[in-house]
């Protein structure tokens, strides 16, 4: 099997677009949670949200922008970057070797949106010409493919949180396999409207605004941590062959080394230790690593009651005695949980925490839970030199687990 490496990074999202700005907040320990302003606030029973800010007329002329829905540009522009940061990626390759993978739970989900509304609210009669091809799921992968004329393997995953991991790992699988030489995988989600804001407020998983502080509503392992925040943003990374990233002269930024999948197959919506360990093991078992080679987690981390404990018990199950030693943080209560797009962004900030020898911290824990008993990195990030190898956990409701093995180059 070959090795495969990430050469790019391309971010949008909550706390900085961009790579460089995103390792800053990160760093900096600083919240994109905020009150949500929009026309339909007032009808919501939770008004915070992580929102991205993308200038949008600024990145796509008007003709194309008109067939965009909002998941699509934040994932055209992370793209971009990534690609860019991985220099001529592109150069010499065969367009059928380069592919596309791209993970999203919802798809164009602001057209859809919009589309009832005028049916249903205003009585119209005739939507966008462009409506299906705006909303369809495989938009964001498909716009990709053709900016850059990738004619490879083209797939968009759709396992709820877990998507764009689920992504990244396939992507890594074909170049492994020598299906293809370069990739760009990752994820986009645009949620942040009021139908979808409506069903979470349903499903009672949305945090309580923080009472001094709304960028404070999001609490990870915390005491009293009461739901996950929704964020909207997308992240992108270009694999290539290990070889052939560094015949080019290129400095690989990690490898990927690791990638385990697995289901729960116990409850729609409630976590399970042993499925989220048993993700844990396979990608330590695909990276050939002992679990004490881990100086990392970028923990799935959501602040709902449940995740939080299970996630904790599912990572000393693996880990053992090195489970203590372990520097774990979720990154989701700075940017919020971009559901299919988290497992990329938490995975950039991993790479991000490997080369740059700083660990993003968990923002929000005051008022550690007994229960939740490693060590977070609490409130302020971490300097720590030589770390090896990094893991990034994402699971999902469903029971779909997908983590992520990272190694120094």
């Amino acid at each position: 099997m070959r090795r495969v490496v990430v050469t790019g990074m391309g971010v949008v999202s909550p706390i900085g677009n961009g790579v460089a700005a995103f390792l800053a907040a990160l760093e900096a320990g600083r919240s994109g949670v905020r009150r949500l302003e929009a026309p339909f606030t007032p009808r919501l029973a939770t008004r915070i949200a992580a929102t991205a800010e993308l200038d949008a007329p600024s990145h796509f002329p008007a003709p194309k922008l008109r067939m965009l829905d909002r998941v699509s540009q934040l994932a055209l522009v992370a793209a971009a970057e990534a690609l860019t940061q991985a220099g001529d990626a592109l150069g010499g390759v065969d367009p059928e070797e380069a592919g596309v993978f791209v993970g999203t739970g919802m798809g164009g989900s602001a057209t859809t949106d919009e589309g009832y509304r005028r049916l249903y609210d205003e009585g119209c009669d005739r939507l966008k010409p462009f409506s299906v091809l705006m909303a369809m799921t495989n938009a964001a992968s498909s716009w990709i493919g053709l900016e850059h004329g990738m004619r490879g393997p083209n797939l968009t995953y759709s396992t709820a949180c877990s998507s764009s991991a689920v992504a990244i790992g396939e992507a890594a699988r074909r170049i492994a396999g020598g299906e293809a030489e370069v990739m760009v995988a990752g994820g986009a989600e645009a949620p942040l409207t009021f139908g979808t804001l409506k069903a979470w407020e349903a499903l009672k998983t949305l945090a309580s605004e923080d009472a001094e502080d709304p960028a404070a509503s999001c609490k990870p392992f915390a005491r009293d941590r009461s739901g996950l925040v929704l964020g909207e943003g997308a992240a992108m990374v270009v694999l290539e062959e290990r070889e052939r990233a560094l015949a080019r002269g290129v400095t690989p930024v990690a490898e990927l080394c690791g990638y385990g999948l697995a289901s729960d197959a116990t409850h729609i919506t409630r976590p399970s230790v042993e499925g989220q360990a048993r993700a844990m093991r396979l990608a330590l078992r695909s990276a050939k690593m002992a679990p004490a080679e881990i100086g990392y987690v970028n923990a799935h981390g959501t602040g709902t009651q449940a995740n939080d404990a299970v996630e904790t018990a599912a990572i000393r199950e693996v880990f053992g005695a090195h489970a203590s030693n372990l520097a774990v943080s979720s990154t989701k209560s700075m940017h919020g949980h971009l559901l299919g797009a988290a497992g990329a962004l938490e995975f950039v900030a991993a790479l991000l925490a490997l080369r740059e020898g700083m660990i993003p911290p968990t923002m929000n824990l005051r008022h550690p839970d007994p229960e939740c008993d490693l060590d977070y990195v609490p409130n302020a990030s971490r300097r720590s030199r030589g770390m090896a190898a990094a893991m990034s956990n994402s699971f999902a409701f469903g029971g779909t687990n997908a983590v992520l093995v990272a190694r120094a180059c």
